[in-house]
């Protein structure tokens, strides 16, 4: 066998390594860079301090953003939280044509996100379907704004990103449930739990690790919610720009010849430190134990130093 050369691994790894250096690593230090400046196109950077993130205090249309995303994340994580799981335990049973269902569960994830937004327009628009049926069975005199009003768009919006996200999850959850065993249902049913107590005490536990996962990336990507408020909005925000959302705010503060480039980069490092938030709650509560752990140590190593310190001023 020809010999292996040394430097035969890193040549392996070195288009990975340059990918990330360039298309993620450079970026993201821009940014931040660009955070601190009044950054334009065609025009000179100059530093101008926090004056950006001041600008973000005072700023009513990142206050809008702020709420949408808000809003968004309060909704959509217990949503798509629990309702995948119950799909997942309905199609991981084993009845007739249970692949079919699965499939179709399934085909929400693999559609278009602009064509299913577009879909979603044409369903609530003034003229669209939903409308068009309540006039007919005498539910409403006029049309409902869904789309011209901030907190119906919102909701139509949520309503878009659950139905195209249960498939997905669902197969997350899928994956969990084949780790519970059987037998610790049967155990609890012959001490006379029924379903919803079985759920609650069996299936949840179970899945608590893949729960935590599966909240954690809806809550990353309801903060960064762009392709569903943007086409049901035709990229206007809603009236006024009050359902626009951070990533739809950065977008519009940038783009142009007349963009500002140092103030959107501020609010993308806002956006990034705000999706830092779940992560930092989910790996503190998967290293729980070896946090207690480092603490307990620490206090440890402190009192030895104190009763060490005490024999010393003895002696």
């Amino acid at each position: 066998m020809r010999r292996q050369r040394w430097y035969t691994p890193y040549l392996l790894v070195l288009p990975g390594v340059i990918w990330v250096l360039v298309f993620a690593l450079w970026p993201f230090l821009n940014t931040v860079f660009l955070a601190f400046t009044d950054a334009r196109p065609l025009r000179p950077v100059q530093f101008v301090g926090l004056e950006n993130f001041a600008k973000i205090g005072t700023d009513e249309r990142f206050g809008f953003a702020l709420t949408t995303s808000l809003v968004y994340v309060v909704v959509c994580v217990p949503l798509l939280t629990f309702l995948p799981l119950l799909l997942a335990l309905l199609v991981h049973r084993k009845i007739p044509a249970i692949g079919f269902f699965r499939t179709t569960f399934y085909f929400p994830v693999i559609a278009s996100a602009v064509v299913v937004a577009i879909v979603w327009e044409f369903l609530f628009s003034s003229t669209g379907t939903i409308n068009s049926a309540l006039k007919f069975f005498g539910l409403a005199d006029r049309p409902i704004e869904f789309l011209s009003d901030r907190w119906l768009l919102i909701l139509c919006a949520i309503g878009l990103t659950v139905w195209k996200g249960l498939g997905y999850y669902m197969v997350v959850y899928l994956a969990a449930l084949g780790n519970v065993g059987r037998e610790l249902h049967e155990a609890a049913a012959m001490d006379g739990a029924g379903a919803w107590r079985r759920f609650w005490s069996v299936t949840v536990p179970g899945v608590r690790g893949p729960m935590m996962l599966v909240s954690v990336l809806i809550c990353v990507a309801a903060v960064r919610v762009f392709t569903e408020l943007y086409v049901l909005s035709h990229g206007s925000g809603g009236p006024g720009g009050q359902s626009m959302s951070m990533v739809m705010l950065i977008q519009s503060m940038g783009k142009g010849l007349n963009g500002q480039i140092g103030y959107a980069s501020a609010i993308s490092l806002v956006l990034f430190l705000l999706t830092l938030v779940p992560l930092l709650v989910v790996g503190i509560a998967n290293n729980g134990d070896v946090l207690k752990e480092i603490a307990v140590n620490r206090r440890v190593r402190r009192a030895a130093r104190a009763a060490k310190r005490a024999e010393e001023v003895s002696a």
